[in-house]
């Protein structure tokens, strides 16, 4: 199906009001070596204890204004966390934060995800160093809950099994 001119202005109209809103970023994976070692964590049945994966970082980077859309990509990512990783957060292997990108005490874990704005990285610490990626998919998303819920939960599954791609 192709998409209509109207379709096509709403679209670009979206793309518009993000990229003004300062919601941008750009899609990439990248490794650095790790500033810090971190204890490998307690294994537990529930955590699947054959992956090579220490630590696992979800954060919502934002500004001090945030639109709507900014808002329910941190609260959808929050709720994911919250409701499908809840052993997996108990036992330390990780984490969720919204971190304000403006805050002087945030500018070190900004720089070193490499924020451009508006949006949400997931951190893994494994024993070959530290992987960041940007989770540009989730914008797509925040309309359906359940539909984000489902994407970032296989996103996050995958990243504690130590599968990077």
């Amino acid at each position: 199906m192709t998409p209509g001119v109207p379709s096509l202005l709403l679209i670009g109209c979206i793309l518009a009001i993000l990229l003004a809103a300062g919601c941008t970023g750009s899609s990439r994976v990248q490794d650095i070596a790790p500033a810090t070692t971190l204890p490998a964590s307690t294994t537990h049945p529930a955590l699947g204890s054959g992956s090579t994966v220490e630590h696992v970082e979800v954060y919502h980077f934002h500004g001090n204004r945030q639109c709507s859309s900014c808002i329910a990509v941190g609260a959808l990512a929050e709720e994911t966390v919250a409701t499908r990783f809840s052993d997996e957060v108990a036992f330390g292997r990780l984490e969720f934060a919204h971190i304000n990108v403006e805050l002087p005490e945030n500018r070190d874990l900004a720089a070193k995800y490499g924020v451009t704005g508006s949006s949400l990285w997931i951190g893994v610490y494994d024993e070959s160093g530290f992987h960041k990626k940007e989770e540009t998919r989730v914008w797509t998303l925040i309309g359906n809950r359940d539909a984000y819920i489902e994407y970032l939960s296989g996103v996050l599954s995958r990243r504690l099994d130590g599968d990077l791609t």
